[in-house]
């Protein structure tokens, strides 16, 4: 069973440089057509500073940089019994190419069902960009089989 100590805690944080290229990699990759996610002049006459990040690109690069993989191994658990059961987002400020965000990651829950069959982690994290603004809160939920 994870230990319900961890509630609350802070389990770490990453600091990311926002590329343009990765952007229109990622837009690509999950079938966004819309050109203010691929070209610059279409993100600028839309009112973006640059081409902005696709909607769920924030959770992508949360996985990249491996906070919650780190953690799940200091739990002690096995990948292979790890799925992804839920994800969530509140935008607050558009993140554009060339920010620099810093996702930090909290635990808000640990429970279990099936009589401990199923254990659940649920994430908070905080994105804040250079400017020390709030621009994103992700929420993850991740289920742990036994």
């Amino acid at each position: 069973m994870i230990d319900k100590k961890w509630i609350g805690q802070e389990v770490g944080h990453s600091t990311l440089i926002i590329e343009r290229g990765r952007l229109k990699f990622f837009a690509k990759a999950i079938g966004e057509t819309d050109p203010i996610y691929s070209d610059e002049a279409a993100a600028r006459a839309a009112g973006y500073a640059d081409l902005p990040a696709p909607p769920t690109f924030l959770f992508a690069a949360e996985m990249d940089s491996g906070v919650l993989f780190t953690f799940i191994d200091r739990l002690g658990i096995p990948l292979s019994k790890v799925l992804h059961g839920e994800q969530g987002f509140e935008y607050l400020v558009p993140v554009v190419a060339g920010d620099i965000v810093t996702v930090s990651s909290r635990v808000k829950d640990i429970y279990d069902k099936r009589n401990g069959a199923l254990e659940f982690l649920e994430m908070e994290s905080t994105v804040t960009n250079q400017d020390g603004v709030t621009v994103a809160k992700l929420r993850n939920t991740t289920v742990v089989r036994n």
